[in-house]
């Protein structure tokens, strides 16, 4: 594991902890490395239920590595090359927490801008501290935020999205739960706390069910409704004949704790 990540299995929760607090846990080349490799390897542990991303300091993550991109200018091609492979490489690793079969979590307690509010809108859910707040500030400096885009306009409403983009202002945690871009606000000190329960509620359900369903919301998400109905349907036959439905649907009716067989 690189040192600009540090990973804590505890009770089938992986913590995955940006560590890089003096370089204001920029997604750097090695962070999105460290973040893919780490993501891959929890959807592929059967010991790992849940994921929470986190931080070390008061930011959360700053976005991409301003340094290592201006850097690249000096190349002969003034970095056209490395700013595609760069991208490129976080694309696929926010796509990799996309396809994990496991819930990923953001868990903030500081600020998210830019690359980072992508990685906060890339996780399944997100719990934000009282003192969290989210920004996509390209427009500042003259480099709309089009990645982050993406994620963005995926997890809130439109006019949101193109307020955020277009504005580039700080928000708060408050104003994000509201758009939907964060599930829970907690006060810093219980941030931690709040983000565990909603990991442990979904980890101790069949991961087997968790993983049909997280794969079938974003598969049925962009199609149209039609197309969405008959893929869901097929998705909940399969599922009704699966082992842990049968269980869980027997012990509901007999009053007991199911047993899943995942």
């Amino acid at each position: 594991m690189s040192a600009a990540l540090i990973s804590e299995l505890d009770d089938g929760i992986l913590t995955l902890t940006l560590n890089r607090p003096e370089k204001r846990n920029s997604l750097s080349e090695e962070m999105i490395s460290a973040l893919h490799a780490a993501i891959d390897a929890a959807g592929a542990d059967p010991d790992c239920h849940a994921v929470i991303i986190a931080a070390k300091g008061h930011v959360f993550s700053a976005g991409h590595d301003l340094k290592e991109m201006t850097a690249a200018r000096e190349n002969d091609d003034r970095g056209r090359a490395y700013y595609q492979d760069i991208m490129g490489r976080c694309a696929a690793m926010m796509q990799a927490i996309i396809h994990c079969p496991k819930p990923v979590i953001a868990r903030v307690d500081g600020v998210a801008t830019a690359a980072g509010c992508q990685l906060v809108a890339s996780c399944d859910l997100a719990v934000a501290s009282t003192r969290a707040r989210f920004c996509t500030p390209g427009v500042h400096i003259g480099l709309f935020c089009s990645t982050p885009m993406v994620a963005l306009s995926r997890n809130v409403g439109r006019k949101h999205a193109l307020e955020m983009l277009l504005l580039g202002e700080m928000i708060g945690a408050k104003k994000a739960a509201r758009m939907g871009l964060v599930n829970r606000v907690a006060k810093p000190k219980k941030t931690a706390k709040k983000a565990r329960k909603l990991a442990a509620i979904i980890a101790a359900k069949s991961k087997a069910t968790i993983k049909t369903g997280k794969t079938a919301f974003y598969r049925q998400i962009d199609m149209n409704l039609e197309d969405a109905y008959d893929y869901a349907s097929a998705v909940m036959v399969d599922n009704m004949l699966a082992h842990d439905a049968e269980e869980g649907i027997g012990a509901f009716m007999q009053k007991r704790k199911p047993v899943w067989q995942d």
